[in-house]
């Protein structure tokens, strides 16, 4: 069970992490404008080597930085959760909470990056004729895969350890 909630809770810290740069860092897609390289984040844009805030509210970014920071406080909200629960061992409630947590952390996640995904591809991919999705972009993907990882491990230490007890019970 211990090296179940220990995969899990370094699932989590590793995808909260990711999390936390993918939201933070301005490398969501590449492009060129005016023939010079450009980039952009959730919060800002560069272009020519020069970023500037997003000045202009535009609902996809509101959408995916909620989404984002969603995602952020549940993956910590978990892992605080993950820890208490190593105390407990593993028939503590909180390591089930925490894998819910984290699965919900995941989702959260998982909105962000599709809302990003659709409307990059579909209004940006026609602005612009040379664009990539970057490796802020994929660290939010790897952050996804992390904390719903984490999540079904640590529901399934749980779960395994609660039908070991119902055996040992009946057995003794």
């Amino acid at each position: 069970m211990n090296a179940l909630m220990g995969g899990g809770l370094l699932c989590a810290v590793s995808g909260l992490v990711l999390l936390i740069v993918a939201t933070a860092t301005d490398f969501w897609m590449q492009y060129r404008h005016a023939g010079s390289p450009s980039n952009q984040g959730l919060w800002r844009f560069c272009v020519a080597g020069k970023c500037h805030a997003h000045t202009i509210t535009i609902a996809f970014w509101d959408a995916t930085r909620a989404f984002m920071l969603l995602s952020i406080l549940s993956c910590f909200a978990s892992i605080i959760l993950a820890l208490t629960a190593f105390s407990g061992g593993a028939k503590s409630p909180r390591l089930r909470s925490a894998g819910i947590t984290l699965l919900v952390a995941g989702f959260f996640a998982l909105l962000a990056v599709s809302v990003y995904t659709g409307v990059t591809v579909n209004f940006f991919g026609k602005r612009y004729a040379d664009w990539r999705f970057s490796w802020s972009y994929i660290l939010g993907w790897i952050g996804v895969i992390l904390t719903a990882a984490a999540g079904i491990l640590h529901i399934f230490a749980f779960s395994r350890n609660d039908s070991q007890e119902t055996v040992v019970a009946s057995n003794g």
